[in-house]
């Protein structure tokens, strides 16, 4: 008889698979890690409890998600026989107007699923990858999903409109917005706080970056809309343009459909702009003409984004930075909020140099704090409630 009833978390990529293991009962994370399949084979990385167990783990070296997940579950019969898998939880990108919550996957779900790979075309076909994987191997195993678009669900329908013709909108086309447990988990954290937190701008900033206003820690407004492509400027995605230009590229410059993707996706944001690195570190390194213009473009664009959600809030409490980016940059902490000084947003550079969980000075207005993502955790959270 085994000991310990475990819950495995997939966050799986288009390039890696990360991956954290709970116990059932209290949550406590014995291993989380990531597999990166790179062109030269496949590396992964252990942190946590249990990460010794799995020093003689190799990962295959080719073969995609379905073999890097075969291999990791048969990893954890082997290296933690004492963990009895219970379930597994798993990231979904789009949950679109079927999932305004966590779902236990069986064949219905799936089916709408693989329907919003239409909106999500990047990112939801990995993600249902490593659920057929896990019910390749574990055909028996209860699997939930947890749509990154659901936090978002809240939000009022002008919120949610495009200013196109309105029978689009009852299509489903329309602003769902993304990141929505790395929010959840800024939500959870700030609940036992005094009206949680107040009127919330969570600033989730990473090689792929977002905004989300919150309010009584519900989701009132975000900054991407249909699709991940959509607000502040990433690493490799360009946010928001204007939809002339791609008018212009397709009518002008000859573009097709597929090379505007490419451009939008994989050769803008601090890549693009900068021509060096969509590496924010990699940027700060490089202290040139070029990658300071690309800092400074980011940051702009992302205080310009705090106080349009601020308007959506009726004024702003709380600024709070998660994600690579917003809890490790801090130089790009200072540079956002020297543009809110207007508002009497006003940081403690000391605090913001230590990474303090509050970075605010003692006369700012606003408090700003560092929230570690762990969208991981969420995720445990909503398998366990679901099994009961």
């Amino acid at each position: 008889m085994k000991d310990v009833k475990g819950i495995i978390v997939f966050n799986t990529g288009s390039s890696s698979v990360k991956f954290a293991l709970y116990g059932m009962d209290c949550l406590n994370q014995y291993l989380h890690g990531t597999i990166d399949e790179k062109p030269d084979g496949a590396v992964c990385s252990f942190v946590g409890d249990k990460a010794d167990e799995f020093i003689d783990f190799v990962p295959p070296k080719t073969g995609g998600h379905a073999v890097m997940i075969e291999a990791l579950l048969d990893g954890f019969k082997t290296y933690l026989p004492e963990v009895n898998t219970v379930a597994a939880g798993h990231r979904v990108v789009h949950g679109g107007d079927y999932f305004d919550g966590p779902v236990m996957v069986n064949d219905d779900s799936m089916a709408k699923m693989e329907d919003l790979i239409r909106y999500a075309f990047v990112h939801q076909p990995h993600n249902i990858q490593a659920i057929k994987a896990v019910k390749d191997h574990f055909p028996d195993l209860p699997q939930v999903a947890c749509f990154d678009t659901a936090f978002h669900r809240t939000q009022p329908q002008l919120a949610t409109m495009m200013t196109i013709p309105k029978e689009f909108y009852a299509r489903g086309i329309k602003r769902y917005g993304f990141h929505g447990l790395s929010y959840q988990n800024v939500a959870d954290v700030l609940a036992n706080e005094e009206d949680k937190g107040g009127r919330v701008v969570a600033a989730h900033l990473g090689n792929g970056a977002s905004m989300c206003a919150i309010k009584n820690g519900k989701s009132v407004a975000t900054t991407m809309g249909m699709t991940v492509l959509d607000g502040l400027m990433m690493g490799t995605r360009s946010g928001s343009v204007d939809p002339g230009l791609l008018l212009y590229l397709i009518n002008q410059e000859g573009y097709s459909p597929k090379d505007i993707e490419a451009m939008l996706t994989k050769k803008s944001g601090l890549l693009g702009v900068s021509g060096i690195s969509n590496d924010i570190r990699d940027l700060i390194a490089a202290n040139c003409d070029d990658a300071n213009i690309a800092i400074d473009l980011f940051a702009y664009r992302a205080a310009r984004e705090i106080g349009s959600l601020s308007v959506a809030l009726g004024g702003l409490d709380r600024v709070v930075f998660t994600g690579g980016i917003g809890e490790n940059a801090a130089l790009v902490r200072e540079k956002i909020i020297e543009y809110l000084g207007f508002l009497n947003v006003k940081l403690d550079n000391d605090k913001n140099n230590s990474k303090a969980e509050y970075i605010h000075s003692e006369n700012s207005a606003v408090r700003i704090q560092i929230i570690k993502a762990d969208e991981e955790l969420v995720i445990a959270k909503a398998v366990k409630a679901l099994l009961g």
